[in-house]
Parts: structure tokens; sequence; C-alpha cells
């Protein structure tokens, strides 16, 4: 169960995080309520999963796995730049991520 609410607090910030981008800096309505009901789903979902996942694990997998779905989205949809270094980057966040799932999760 732990899993599940952690993906849907993954799934919540990248949401949140990409109507970001089309909030024009909180001018355009819709897209600014999606991103502030978005971060309030993904943190209540996070903290639900902080009930029985440790704080370092759970942050470590939600912040890594936002920030590579973000930088994802980012070059495939957004028109952002892709190089090797972005994509060894994102890489590299989602090693992390494993890494510290491996090293003590439970």
């Amino acid at each position: 169960m732990m899993y599940a609410t952690l993906s849907g607090a993954i799934l919540a910030e990248v949401l949140a995080t990409t109507s970001m981008k089309y909030s024009d800096g909180f001018s355009r309505l819709w897209p600014s309520l999606a991103t502030g009901l978005g971060y309030v789903v993904a943190f209540v979902l996070l903290a639900h999963t902080l009930k029985t996942m440790s704080v370092g694990t759970a942050y470590a997998i939600w912040s890594g796995a936002g920030t590579a779905a973000i930088a994802l989205i980012g070059m495939v949809f957004v028109g952002e730049a892709v190089s090797a270094a972005r994509i060894l980057g994102v890489l590299l966040v989602i090693c992390g991520v494993i890494v510290l799932n491996l090293g003590g999760a439970h």
C-alpha cells in the first residue's frame, strides 16, 4: 500500500509541476489551480506514505522519480534541449533512487 500512495504522490507532483509550466507565472486560472491542488494531493499522499516508510527513502523516491519524470516531460513535450548529458543525468537520478531503495527501504 505504501508504494501505491507514494506513486500517487509522485503522479500528483508531476502533474502539479507540469501545470505550473502552463500557469504563465500563475496568471492563468486553471493551470494555477491545478498546480495548487496537485501539490496539496502530493503532500497528503506523501505524508500518508511516511506512516509506513522511512522519510529518507520515501523522499528520495518521491523527489528523484519526480525530477526524472519532469526532465523527460520537458525534453519530450515542452521542447527542452535533449543532450547526452541530460539523459545521463536522468539515468543517474534513477540509479540513485534504486540504490537507496536497495540499501534499506524497509
